[in-house]
């Protein structure tokens, strides 16, 4: 697992665990930072001491080798992967230089040094001014909320007004700030890739002309530079493409960050001062606390958190609640407080203060308290408006007829489909293709009033206005899981399989557009776009995730791959039918369903492990399927748990219970993942082998202890003799 993505929705809440992977990126960058110090004073002795020589290029070999790229997200492409085993690839190549003894060129300081001082002094100091702005505004921030919480309530309403203005001001700051912040570290740990490698990649091309056997290494290396080079710029075009959906995100959650909080296990989560009461004469104090609370079983979990301490994490409590209150100004001379009593602490009443009033009465919602809002704390994700592009018969003649003007006038015109037209006439031409009146009467081939980059903007548009993409949400998730791992030929077989599943409508549309996209591809020596491009223009045209965040956003480097493998593929994917003999797509890597793939060096192992199954086609008597009500069951908590598995047919696995059969004696997958909230113990049904060192070991039979759902999807928590790690869900019975 990489490095967790930054969600810019986290920045509004600001959790200590958001403030934890903020310091993981930090730490990632400053490693990077150090090693590249490091290899540039590397480069300058491989100049300054040519006696020297052998010992410096062995050094400098050694920590290519030992350096490994951190990836956001949890798995990498085929070109991330060669990027990274690129730098071991240079240390070996290092060595057959240093058998040789020949003396480096010394324009080392041009292609390697200069580059990589320009790399570090630019992008990584950039991101340490940065830094600065942001702990400086952390500290402005909460110090402001402290001094403006501790405003007596008696003060002149105007006067009050006027504070909460500038709080809020402030904090809009503050947010503002710490979004660019997350942005530009995101952005620099993708950026590393390609602007390290390349420099490196120079300075290897530079050195064959200074060698005594130069020209037949070079020729040996040739092949291997090539490959790079192309996954390089892939990557690249990858991260310009993910850029600009990372930004478009940001700004829709700048513009309404409420209308985009994340689905939560919990039902109400954030920040709120408690009260510690002291003997007199001492009065009280006021400690912040990060807290959670989950409605269906009443437990209210609270965690001390300074963030001007350098985010310092105390003590936990949870308790199960009884009732709230809230409390008026008459009673506390503070504003926005409530009272909360514990079901398990008689007599013990707690007194909470939020950051506004707004908040308070979203927390007394929530803990049932009165003036409830009528909206959730958390809010639900909004769907998508439901557009008027259609895949009717109008549909059909729209692409048909953008299609057919493509090929006829614009096949060979260069950057095809990456050169976009001018909004104003690409809404223009869309407006009379969509209106049944017009459409035919629009002539694209032989007018010159529409240019070529007007119909393919069109086109894409209107792919993109459908109510859902045309790969289909259901699907989405199933189409990226073959892209990331698995052999060429497996992730070919998966997606011919998964293509038609698709319905028949959707097949239909995918089919003329792809076909059309691998004539575009025939024709890349005229207009330059090579399959791997138009992966990157139609990647999300055609596939998108239904909740945009940013861990999705980072999966679209793999839907770029996917629209590869259709366009290379097209005839076999849509010419024949699949092979019925081939497992479907979740079979592929025997990992527990849902299961993050691990990255390369671990791949091999976990395909050892068994898939148990989730029959979900049984159907049950009704008295062996109770239905939870929605009050039971947190909002977002079961997401990871209860999402539909395509595996239908019981899956090759262990000797063991009959895979055929319902998980958990009877219950159904749906009402194993609804009692996970209350169930405490789980016994193992399959034996495990730590992957990881936040896994879990253990043997068939092995009892877990205060089981938990995990924020990672297809895992649990759990603790095995006194050690807390994650489980594979599916390796387990809940008790």
């Amino acid at each position: 697992m990489g490095l967790q993505p930054l969600e810019f929705s986290d920045c509004y809440l600001d959790s200590p665990w958001f403030r934890e992977r903020i310091r993981a990126h930090e730490a990632e960058l400053e490693r990077t930072n150090k090693f590249i110090k490091e290899l540039i004073k590397d480069g300058k002795n491989l100049i300054a001491a040519t006696k020297s020589l052998s010992v410096a290029q062995r050094k400098f070999a050694h920590s290519l080798r030992d350096f490994k790229f951190e990836f956001i997200g949890d798995a990498v492409t085929d070109d991330e992967r060669c990027i990274d085993a690129s730098l071991r690839e240079f240390s070996n190549f290092l060595k057959n230089l240093e058998e040789q003894r020949e003396i480096m060129a010394l324009s080392v300081t041009e292609t390697l040094i200069k580059p990589l001082e320009k790399f570090r002094k630019e992008q990584l100091g950039a991101v340490k001014e940065e830094k600065k702005k942001f702990d400086k505004e952390t500290e402005k921030n909460y110090s402001l909320i402290d001094k403006h919480l501790n405003l007596s309530a008696k003060k002149k309403d105007s006067h009050l007004q006027e504070a909460d203005i500038q709080v809020e001001q402030n904090r809009q700051h503050f947010y503002e700030l710490s979004l660019e912040y997350v942005c530009k570290l995101q952005e620099i740990q993708e950026r590393k890739k390609f602007e390290f490698v390349e420099p490196m990649l120079s300075f290897f091309q530079g050195m064959f002309t200074f060698y005594h056997q130069g020209h037949e290494l070079a020729k040996d290396f040739n092949h291997y530079k090539m490959e790079l080079q192309i996954n390089i710029q892939n990557t690249r075009n990858r991260f310009e493409g993910t850029r600009s959906e990372v930004e478009e995100l940001m700004n829709k959650i700048r513009q309404n960050p409420k209308d985009h909080k994340r689905a939560s296990q919990f039902t109400a989560e954030g920040y709120l001062y408690v009260q510690e009461k002291r003997p007199a004469p001492f009065g009280s104090s006021w400690v912040k606390h990060y807290c959670m609370y989950r409605k269906a079983a009443k437990k209210f979990n609270m965690i001390p958190f300074e963030h001007r301490s350098g985010g310092k994490l105390g003590d936990g409590e949870v308790f199960f609640l009884k009732e709230c209150t809230k409390r008026h100004t008459d009673s506390i001379d503070r504003r926005f407080c409530f009272d909360i009593e514990a079901a398990d602490r008689p007599g013990v009443s707690l007194t909470m203060q939020a950051f506004s009033e707004e908040e308070r009465k979203q927390w007394l919602e929530a803990l049932g308290g009165k003036e409830a809002l009528s909206h959730s704390f958390n809010t639900a994700i909004i769907p998508r408006p439901e557009g008027s592009a259609q895949l009717d018969k109008l549909g059909f003649t729209i692409i048909r007829k953008c299609i057919s003007a493509v090929e006829t006038r614009g096949i060979n015109d260069q950057g095809l489909y990456r050169v976009v037209g001018v909004s104003s006439k690409v809404q223009r031409l869309l407006s009379m293709l969509m209106d049944v009146k017009t459409c035919h009467e629009v002539d694209l081939e032989n007018s010159a009033d529409w240019e070529v980059k007007t119909i393919t903007s069109a086109l894409k548009q209107y792919l993109r206005s459908l109510p859902e993409p045309l790969m289909t949400y259901e699907l989405h998730g199933d189409f990226i899981v073959p892209a990331k791992s698995g052999s060429p030929e497996s992730r070919v077989n998966a997606i011919h399989f998964l293509v038609h599943k698709l319905p028949e409508k959707n097949k239909e549309m995918l089919d003329i557009l792809v076909k059309h996209l691998t004539n575009v591809s025939n024709h890349s020596k005229q207009n330059l776009m090579t399959v791997a491009n138009l992966g990157v223009v139609f990647g999300p045209t055609l596939m998108r995730p239904q909740e945009e965040t940013v861990a999705a956003l980072m999966d679209l480097k793999f839907q770029n791959i996917v629209v590869e493998i259709l366009i290379e593929n097209h005839e076999k994917i849509f010419r024949m039918p699949p092979d019925t003999t081939f497992p479907e797509p979740t079979c592929l890597s025997a990992s527990p369903p849902n299961a993050p793939p691990r990255q390369s060096k671990r791949q091999g192992q976990r395909t050892k492990r068994p898939v148990a199954v989730y029959n979900l086609c049984l159907e049950l008597e009704d008295g062996d399927n109770p239905n939870p009500s929605k009050e039971d069951t947190p909002t977002g908590s079961l997401d990871s748990l209860s999402s539909p598995s395509p595996v239908t047919a019981a899956l090759p696995g262990p000797p063991g219970p009959d895979k055929n059969h319902l998980l958990a004696d009877g219950g159904s997958f749906g009402d194993w993942a609804s009692t996970i909230v209350s169930s405490r113990k789980a016994r193992a049904v399959y034996p495990c082998e730590a992957e990881h060192s936040s896994e879990l070991s253990f043997e068939i039979g092995a009892i877990f202890e205060d089981v938990q759902t995990s924020r990672e999807p297809g895992w649990l928590e759990g603790t095995l003799n006194g050690k807390r790690g994650l489980i594979p869900q599916n390796y387990v019975k809940l008790l």
